[in-house]
C-alpha cells in the first residue's frame, strides 16, 4: 500500500529542489480540487466549541440529501473525524490515481491522521534533521495537509469539508493550501471567550477575501433528553454580538444535546440516529445555507 511520503522519510532537498517539490505540490492540488464543487473550512481558532462533531454531523446531512461529500481531518495532532465517523483502524488503499479512503456513516470519505497511527494514543512525532524542529515541523505539517488534499483520490465531489484544528494560524495555513478558498463555517459557542477569539477568526477571513463566511452558533441552549425543554447554557448570545458586528449571517444554531458528543464520538452521527430531532433540523439550516450557495455558484 503506498505510504504517504511525509510521515516515513525525511527530506534533505536542496532549496531549489524544495521549490521544485512546492510548485508540484500546488499542480496536484488544483487538478484534485478541480473535481470539488465547493471546499468548505469548517473553522473556529477556538478550541472545546464541537467544531468536529459539527463537521461529521454535517457531512452526514448532505450526503443523505444525495450529495457527494468527503472530509479532511486537518487537525494532526488531536484528530478524531475517523472515529466520529466509524472509520477508525481501517486500512487506506492504494490506486494509481490516489489513496482511497475509507467509507464512513452515510458513506462519506474521510483522510485524518487518525487512519495512518498505530495505538490509538500514539502522539505525533516527525523525524527531524536535528536542527531547526519547530520550522522543519510547520513544514511537514503543511506537506502533509497538502498530501491529504492531493493524493486522496476524492472522485467527483459537490463538498469537500476540511476540519481546521483550533487557532488563527491554522486557518492562514488552510487559506496558503486553497487560496481562493469558496467557503467558510466558523463555529462559536455563546461564551464571551469563544466570542473574542472567533471575532479573531473572522476578520482573517474576511481580510482573505473569503466570498462565502457563515457562523454556526453551536450549544445555544440545552436540549433535555427527558422532557424536551431547553435551558441557556451561558449568558447572553454571542453569536448574534458577532453578527452584528461582522455582519456575518448566522446559519445555523444547534442546541446542546448530550446524546450528539454520545453517538457522534462512538461513530454514530446524532443526525442518523434522531433525523426529525431539534439538532438534526438545525444541521438541515446548515446544509441549506450550502445549497443555496451552490445554487448562486455560476
Amino acid at each position: 500500500m503506498r505510504k504517504f511520503r511525509t510521515y516515513n522519510e525525511v527530506d534533505h532537498s536542496t532549496e531549489s529542489e524544495l521549490l521544485e517539490q512546492v510548485v508540484e505540490h500546488r499542480a496536484r492540488l488544483a487538478r484534485r480540487l478541480a473535481g470539488v464543487g465547493t471546499v468548505v473550512a469548517v473553522a473556529s481558532g477556538k478550541g472545546g466549541v464541537g467544531k468536529s462533531a459539527v463537521t461529521a454531523n454535517l457531512a452526514a446531512v448532505l450526503a443523505q440529501r444525495g450529495h457527494g461529500v468527503g472530509v479532511v481531518d486537518a487537525d494532526l495532532n488531536g484528530p478524531s473525524l475517523a472515529r466520529m465517523l466509524g472509520v477508525r483502524g481501517q486500512a487506506l488503499q492504494d490506486r494509481e490515481d490516489g489513496v482511497v479512503p475509507p467509507r464512513g456513516a452515510a458513506g462519506v470519505p474521510v483522510i485524518s491522521m487518525e487512519l495512518l497511527q498505530g495505538a490509538e494514543d500514539a502522539p505525533l512525532r516527525w523525524r527531524d534533521p536535528g536542527t531547526d524542529t519547530f520550522v522543519w515541523q510547520s513544514t511537514m505539517e503543511t506537506t502533509a495537509l497538502r498530501e491529504f488534499l492531493a493524493d486522496v483520490a476524492w472522485g467527483e465531489l459537490d463538498y469537500l469539508l476540511v476540519d481546521v484544528p483550533p487557532g488563527t494560524d491554522k486557518i492562514a495555513r488552510i487559506l496558503e493550501l486553497v487560496p481562493d478558498l469558496p467557503a467558510a463555517l466558523v463555529v462559536t459557542t455563546p461564551s464571551e471567550m469563544s466570542r473574542s477569539v472567533v471575532a479573531r477568526s473572522l476578520r482573517l477571513l474576511a481580510d482573505a477575501g473569503v466570498p462565502s463566511v457563515a457562523l454556526v452558533a453551536n450549544m445555544t441552549d440545552y436540549l433535555c433528553p427527558g422532557c424536551g425543554d431547553r435551558h441557556p447554557l451561558f449568558p447572553g448570545e454571542g453569536a448574534a454580538e458577532l453578527a452584528a458586528a461582522s455582519g456575518v449571517p448566522i446559519w445555523a444554531r444547534v442546541p446542546f444535546d448530550p446524546r450528539l458528543a454520545q453517538e457522534t464520538d462512538a461513530g454514530r452521527p446524532w443526525v442518523l440516529e434522531a433525523p426529525d430531532g431539534d439538532v438534526a433540523r438545525a444541521f438541515g439550516e446548515l446544509a441549506d445555507g450550502l445549497e443555496a450557495l451552490g445554487e448562486e455558484t455560476p
